[in-house]
């Protein structure tokens, strides 16, 4: 017995009448007869009397009527429950932030909640170097992380480009150049983070300047707190600054500098994305005004 034959079982005993339940069915009365005896004979029982035109379930058939009911009931529901899912509607998305910060991330949280508010969403914060790990390990199914990528299992899309900014306690309105942060004592982005290190030792080495680090540190809170209580001056992405920035701090442009900083949304490689995940892809393509060739 199937949930087809179930459903005309149902529709007999509200109906009453074969004819009717084989209209309310949209069949023809002989086939749905020939189902009813064969339920009867698969359970081995007596499922209704017959009055003249009339039906009236028997005690056998009204208990399998509620668990028709039930039954029947249930897997629409479960229908329903994988469509939404197939559709992003429902089911769960991880999804990593760098350490350094994506201003527009909250936001665009809140409008995939807003749009999907039965999607599960699983956070998680680190350095780019260990998203990327974890995306390849299908820990996490996305990452925003800043470019360039550690590691080459994982697909991206590139979604903005910003300048570095030099940090420290002095207050001054002009560009400072890369060959004056050479003289200053520096706390940069940790090598654990890999994409912003790399790109500050790259721009120092192609210039040929040394650069005086004195220390390293991977949470950017504590970075922008080591430089404010006056240990040394940081070179991060602006839009770091504009998230971690204290009273006491203040930016300066870099004048004719290479350093820029990208940031990108990866995923696994060669790998199937939920619903879910290409909702969010979509999204923040919407809200950057990305198109898909991008």
């Amino acid at each position: 017995m199937d949930v087809r034959q179930l459903r005309y079982f149902i529709a007999i005993a509200e109906e009453k009448n074969i004819t009717a339940a084989a209209n309310k069915l949209h069949m023809s009365q002989p086939p749905l007869s020939l189902q009813l005896k064969q339920m009867e004979e698969e359970l081995g029982v007596m499922l209704v009397e017959r009055q003249g035109k009339k039906l009236e379930l028997t005690d056998k058939g009204e208990v399998l009527y509620r668990h028709a009911l039930n039954i029947v009931h249930s897997f629409e529901e479960v229908k329903n429950e994988l469509q939404e899912t197939a559709e992003g509607k429902k089911g769960n998305l991880s999804i990593g932030i760098n350490t350094l910060s994506v201003p527009q991330f909250p936001g665009w949280l809140d409008d995939f909640h807003a749009a999907f508010p039965l999607v599960y969403l699983r956070v998680v914060q680190n350095d780019s170097a260990y998203l990327a790990e974890l995306v390849k390990n299908r820990t996490i199914e996305l990452a925003l992380i800043r470019l360039p990528l550690p590691n080459h299992d994982v697909s991206y899309l590139q979604l903005y480009t910003e300048s570095f900014v030099f940090v420290s306690r002095k207050k001054e309105d002009q560009e400072i150049t890369i060959e004056e942060i050479s003289g200053y004592p520096l706390i940069l982005p940790s090598t654990e983070g890999l994409g912003s290190y790399n790109i500050i030792h790259e721009a120092f080495t192609k210039a040929q300047l040394p650069l005086q680090v004195v220390c390293e540190c991977s949470d950017m809170k504590v970075l922008m707190e080591l430089v404010s209580s006056g240990i040394g001056s940081t070179i991060i992405p602006k839009s770091v600054f504009d998230s971690y920035g204290y009273k006491n701090l203040y930016a300066r442009e870099i004048n004719n500098s290479t350093l820029k900083s990208s940031v990108g949304l990866i995923w696994l490689h060669q790998h199937h994305l939920s619903r879910p995940a290409r909702n969010f892809i979509e999204l923040v393509k919407i809200n950057l005004q990305l198109d898909d060739s991008e």
